[in-house]
């Protein structure tokens, strides 16, 4: 596809197309109110869908941005830059501009953006991040004369050139921000099939096919002086799981700095101190955050002159001891939205074998200490490098890896140690994060550490490679030699299988996997969950129970037979069909089709799409309220205007289910629709907002959304298709 250079109403540069680009969409902006909510997570990956989310849904501080889909990745991985990918980056990069104010490639006052890597299943520094990028000499100069602080431009241009040359893999850095763009998005692609990202995905077991998402937003800088920086923010300690705020904040400073673990950070007690205000508004938007979760968060934040940004949110990784606190301490908080049985189920793998406490012989002398970066007691041979643990592992000896700090690059040695020291990093360090979640004993930033390839000093003593030492990751410390403790199960352990009995939930198996206790409706086959995988792509136990009106419990045997017989695989929590189990998925919707007959399936659709006009307009009716002829996000604090919309989706449901009903004899399982969408109508009427439209239960939207994709797959038809003709 060819590209002329013309230029737009206000004389600015812009691309003209020589062809119409693609059908298929690849980009979407934080605030696209028409995202497909059943696959959103594997389309825009965990950090494009939680930046959209708290965009529009919360309405918190976020830099304008926009993602381009997994789908993208996958289509550059094998067949090269997808047609159409140009024209939607400009045109979005145009809505950028915007909304901030500035331009790309403007000289006089440029707009800079980051591009940055995210997952469908968080994978924490394991692909590629540019930061400030649209830089070269004269933005750099505009830069400079717009920030009145020319050492801050000149500070962003040498970290960009810096980052650029390393991750895209060239020695010079292209003059034309458009192409630094296209550049970047290309090395994100690449990154996704890393030597550090494969070996992380081997240790988590994450699908190679999945592909990452690009979050593409307007830079905010927190390299401005003292009242700009970064940090990480964990709603409650990773480590311990105490109820408190927890992580590091580095003043005037940019991300990569933090989690690079190469400089010093602070904790947020000196942001408290310094900037009170930017403080309070960050722990009261954790609050925010952590409930409309109901889990632990982990939060990038940027401060920029004293305004504060969000970056990023995710669930939080957590040691197996922090994960039973937490659980326990969230549902013993009575108006948190976490029950008892949920608390069982999210922990469950942790409950067959519980993660002890270690109390360690009195008297001991720590030969130094640093932070207590991820619990547990480990000991083993020193191994300064990743390669080293791995040949150890192999050899059947338990290492602890020290390194001045980790990188990416050293997860598959990270993988296969007892434990982890670094000398340099802070509690949101790349080391602590991965340790935490692989829960591995870890100790960060014993600055007396100094790290040699075949020895380590500390203090006046030297350690050869390869003899022993002790680290406590729940106090910090490190001892010479091995030290004896006592051990105790953590006490959370015994109130959590108090409640799994208690409601029925069984804790046990290989996975220790729980299973929910009493049937909610009728018993589903495996062909049921074939079909339901085929709409859904991937999903947990609970959400494919849901889809056919089930349980955990009764879906778990069929889905541990479907798993044995090579139709399913169970990855990073959630299941999914393997190829064969996609190929049976084709065979029963082409005898569904055949049972039906295509002339009804395609009738169906037909009459279908008269009805998701209303439900498009009835989720944004209740996405957005009109305030003085400006559209603004409905916060739901106005019940009789929400009252409305629900009369609304009512009326909807209503004329769906007399459309719908009727078509039940001719394929039955069309009627498990009806029945699903009844139960998020009442749920959402009885006063749970999220069973309108949030993709993370089973909402009325949700479940519109996969009717509809089930209804054009029985067509013999495909969403692109639909969209091209405009009809989806």
């Amino acid at each position: 596809m060819s590209c002329l250079i013309d230029q737009d109403a206000d004389g600015r540069p812009t691309r003209r197309y020589s062809r119409k680009p693609s059908i298929v969409r690849y980009v979407y902006a934080f605030d696209d109110r028409h995202l497909p909510s059943s696959e959103v997570t594997g389309l825009l990956g965990g950090k494009g869908t939680n930046l959209a989310e708290m965009a529009t849904e919360l309405g918190l501080p976020v830099p304008p941005g926009f993602t381009i889909t997994t789908a993208a990745c996958n289509a550059f991985l094998s067949r090269g830059w997808p047609e159409g990918l140009d024209a939607e980056l400009e045109a979005h990069v145009r809505r950028v501009e915007e909304s901030v104010g500035r331009r790309f490639s403007d000289p006089a006052d440029p707009l800079l953006v980051s591009v940055r890597s995210g997952a469908p299943v968080s994978m924490p520094g394991m692909m590629d991040t540019i930061l400030n990028l649209g830089l070269n000499d004269e933005t750099t100069a505009g830069l400079a004369a717009a920030s009145g602080d020319a050492a801050f431009a000149t500070d962003c241009h040498d970290r960009f050139v810096e980052m650029f040359k390393r991750i895209v893999g060239v020695d010079t850095v292209p003059d034309d921000p458009w192409q630094q763009l296209r550049a970047a998005v290309e090395a994100v692609f690449r990154s996704w099939n890393s030597d550090r990202a494969r070996a992380y995905r081997d240790h988590e077991g994450i699908p190679d096919d999945l592909g990452t998402a690009v979050t593409v937003q307007a830079m905010v800088f927190g390299n401005r002086g003292a009242d700009s920086g970064t940090g990480v923010l964990f709603t409650r300690d990773p480590a311990t799981g105490e109820p408190t705020a927890y992580g590091d904040v580095l003043f005037d400073a940019q991300g990569e700095d933090v989690v690079a673990g190469t400089h010093r950070t602070q904790s947020l007690a000196v942001l408290d101190e310094r900037l009170p205000m930017v403080g309070r508004e960050l722990r009261r938007i954790a609050g925010v955050l952590e409930r409309h979760y109901a889990d632990l968060c982990d939060i990038e934040f940027t401060i920029e002159q004293g305004r504060l940004w969000l970056l990023q949110v995710r669930v939080g990784k957590r040691s197996p001891q922090a994960a039973l606190r937490i659980a326990v301490d969230m549902a013993e908080t009575d108006d948190f939205p976490l029950s008892r049985a949920d608390a069982v189920r999210r922990v469950a793998r942790y409950l067959a074998h519980p993660p002890v406490s270690v109390e360690r012989s009195a008297g001991l002398a720590p030969l130094a200490a640093g932070l207590p970066a991820s619990p547990g007691v480990a000991t083993g041979e020193i191994v300064t490098s990743p390669d080293t643990a791995v040949i150890v592992a192999e050899a059947g000896r338990p290492s602890i890896l020290v390194r001045t700090e980790t990188s990416p690059a050293d997860v598959h040695g990270m993988a296969r140690a007892a434990g982890i020291l670094t000398s340099r990093g802070g509690l949101a360090s790349h080391a602590a994060v991965v340790a935490r979640g692989w829960g591995i004993p870890a100790v960060v930033g014993a600055a007396a550490v100094r790290v040699g390839d075949q020895a380590i000093v500390i203090g006046s003593r030297t350690l050869a490679v390869g003899d022993t030492i002790t680290i406590d990751g729940n106090t910090g410390e490190v001892f010479a030699g091995e030290v004896a403790g006592s051990s105790t199960v953590v006490p959370e352990a015994a109130t959590l299988l108090a409640w799994a009995e208690e409601a029925g939930i069984e804790i046990g198996g290989a996975d220790g996997e729980a299973a929910a206790a009493v049937a909610e409706s009728a018993e589903p086959t495996a062909d049921d969950l074939v079909r339901a995988l085929v709409i859904k792509g991937f999903v947990t136990a609970d959400g494919l129970a849901a889809a056919v009106l089930s349980t955990a419990e009764q879906v778990g045997p069929l889905l541990d037979g479907m798993i044995a017989d090579g139709l399913v695989e169970y990855v990073a929590d959630t299941f999914r069909l393997t190829k064969d189990g996609k190929t049976r998925g084709r065979e029963l919707l082409a005898a569904d089709r055949d049972r039906w007959g295509a002339d009804n399936a395609l009738a169906a659709l037909d009459a279908f799409l008269a009805l998701d006009q209303r439900m498009k307009e009835t989720v944004t009716a209740w996405q957005l309220r009109e305030i003085n002829g400006e559209q603004v996000l409905n916060d739901h604090t106005d019940g009789a205007y929400d009252a409305r919309v629900l009369g609304q989706l009512a009326a909807l449901h209503d004329d769906t289910a007399a459309w719908l009903m009727p078509l039940a004899p001719g394929l039955g399982r069309l009627g498990l629709y009806h029945a699903r969408l009844e139960r998020s109508l009442r749920l959402a009427r009885d006063g749970d907002p999220r069973f309108v439209a949030s993709p993370r239960v089973d909402s009325y939207h949700g479940v519109w959304f996969e009717l509809h994709e089930d209804l054009i797959l029985l067509a013999g038809r495909d969403r692109a298709d639909e969209v091209a003709a405009g009809r989806a």
